[in-house]
């Protein structure tokens, strides 16, 4: 999770999966304050004894969420870059404008609303929140990828750089899920271009 805590996480039984996928969708779908356990329950076709039994407390549950959202966004950009990239050939410039790419396939089919990262963070602002760390490293976590990828492009401006970079991703990302214009993600990657060859050229 970044520099930030990892949490505990749950064990799954079948029940327990079944609340977390209701919650999920519920979360996502209609905001984390919006959604009850009595809701979560009823749509996972469990007792709220149950609930309680596997998650202990709604806080819980909205730890596990924003958890695996986080592991899936992880695992998919890593899997595309991957798929997308000659890992031997690719240089500075394409990894990081991959990066923009993945996010973008991302928003398209598990993003319509937006970052959840985002949405919670809009919700839970309280650092004592169990699930406030996830939050927050998640995005430590992104800011540090961008940082490491300016290293190899400008080393002397590399702080600089990434946070630039994340400030192009993320408002992108709100972008999106306000649908405040077309392909925010594509405009922003454009600006990511732009900047890294500016970057370059100066170097």
């Amino acid at each position: 999770m970044g520099i930030a805590e990892q949490p505990q996480r749950v064990t799954m039984t079948r029940a327990a999966r079944r609340v977390l996928e209701a919650a999920e969708r519920l979360f996502y779908e209609r905001g984390i304050h919006a959604v009850g356990v009595d809701l979560i329950a009823a749509e996972a076709g469990v007792t709220k004894k149950t609930l309680y039994d596997r998650f202990g407390s709604k806080e819980r549950i909205v730890v596990e969420y924003l958890a695996g959202r986080d592991e899936r966004w992880r695992a998919f950009l890593a899997q595309y870059l991957d798929d997308h990239l000659d890992a031997a050939r690719a240089t500075p410039r394409a990894r990081v404008l991959a990066v923009f790419d993945a996010s973008r396939a991302w928003s398209a089919s598990f993003g319509a609303k937006g970052c959840s990262m985002v949405n919670a963070h809009a919700e839970i602002s309280d650092p004592s929140h169990p699930a406030f760390p996830v939050i927050a490293g998640q995005k430590e976590w992104m800011l540090a990828l961008f940082t490491g990828l300016a290293r190899d492009i400008a080393p002397d401006g590399a702080e600089r750089l990434g946070r630039t970079l994340m400030l192009l991703h993320e408002g992108a990302l709100v972008a999106h899920g306000l649908n405040v214009f077309p392909d925010p993600a594509a405009h922003a990657r454009d600006e990511a271009a732009a900047l890294l060859d500016t970057v370059t050229a100066k170097a």
